[in-house]
């Protein structure tokens, strides 16, 4: 099995799980691996498929722009965002980035266009950040078809550990969904399940 159908082979796991929550619905979301960092190189679910039923092959590896590189021949067609997933991997480090359509978020997205307050919660220790008398907030930014404004955007409202702030690591995209990340897959998806917590307890005590 090469790398890639490696990296397949797990992001198809974690599409499974994902689409079992209703989280990616018909062919809705999206996950990537990072493979290289110089250059960056992602390993990027492919569009159009059904998330609940992925395989290894599944995936197509990408650029630091989210352009598949010109030597796949397999006619597959990387996710319409994984311009945003290979931005935010380049701004976060991040191993691996997960983006579901959780009504929590689209929800959350809607009440607090200009990001979702939470404190006082211990689910917010998963995130790295304090239970108590801390006040985290999830950034939303607008929706769009462009990944290199949505970029932008991310870029303008991500929380950067080297300005001596925590990072939150999660971004919601107004009425389309939330992004999450981690230093890998498994992180990215209990970062995923700890923000949809905490998003769909503000939203129903709001």
């Amino acid at each position: 099995m090469t790398e890639l159908e490696e990296a397949g082979a797990l992001l198809a796991a974690e599409a499974a799980r994902f689409a079992g929550l209703g989280w990616m619905r018909g062919t809705s979301g999206n996950l990537s691996l990072t493979l290289e960092r110089d250059p960056l190189r992602l390993a990027v679910t492919a569009s159009g498929l059904d998330k609940s039923e992925l395989g290894p092959g599944d995936v197509v590896l990408v650029d630091g722009d989210g352009a598949l590189l010109p030597d796949d021949r397999r006619g597959l067609i990387p996710s319409a965002e994984a311009g945003l997933h290979a931005r935010i991997a380049a701004v976060t480090g991040a191993g691996a980035v997960v983006h579901v359509h959780a009504m929590a978020a689209v929800e959350a997205g809607f009440h607090w266009p200009s990001g979702v307050e939470l404190r006082d919660l211990e689910m917010l220790k998963g995130l790295g950040h304090s239970a108590h008398d801390e006040t985290v907030v999830v950034p939303v930014i607008p929706n769009g078809q462009d990944m290199r404004a949505l970029g932008n955007a991310f870029e303008a409202v991500y929380r950067r550990p080297a300005d001596g702030i925590r990072e939150v690591p999660a971004v919601i995209v107004a009425s389309h969904g939330l992004y999450a990340w981690g230093a890998d897959l498994r992180q990215a998806r209990w970062h995923t399940e700890l923000v949809e917590w905490l998003l769909r307890f503000r939203v129903s005590t709001r």
